[in-house]
């Protein structure tokens, strides 16, 4: 039988735009085809030269080979520069923020993130299935 989930009732979320989640912490942001269509078009660069100036290529947590945005020095996102300079155009990645699986393991995690976001516990209800639906397009 499977365990309902803590966010069986919704979860409230609504982007402040603070930039916490873009900045001064290391990770990886995943580039699907889709996104690259995005950034080419936001960014008006050839795919070449979008991942030449923006994107690393990493080892994901299946051990496969992933394209992923480029950090600054400090760790900011490479597309950060007082804000989202794509933020129309972000990766899906960005977009589902904070409804990912390490986010949503437990409350704790999410409270935990919480912590570091404005935006989770306030503003519009997500529901259950619409936090599926995120997390079914990651």
């Amino acid at each position: 039988m499977e365990k309902t989930p803590f966010y069986a009732n919704g979860l409230n979320f609504s982007c402040k735009r603070c930039s916490a989640c873009c900045r001064h912490d290391s990770g990886f942001v995943f580039i699907s085809e889709k996104d690259m269509e995005n950034l080419e078009s936001a960014l008006k660069m050839d795919k070449k030269s979008v991942i030449d100036m923006y994107c690393r290529w990493v080892t994901d947590w299946q051990g496969d080979k992933a394209l992923s945005l480029k950090e600054k020095h400090n760790k900011d996102c490479i597309l950060w520069d007082n804000g989202c300079t794509v933020y129309d155009n972000r990766p899906r990645q960005c977009i589902t923020f904070p409804f990912w699986e390490s986010v949503l393991m437990s409350q704790e995690s999410w409270e935990i993130a919480a912590t570091g976001c404005p935006g989770i516990n306030n503003g519009q209800l997500h529901t259950k299935d619409m936090i599926g639906k995120y997390l079914g397009e990651l």
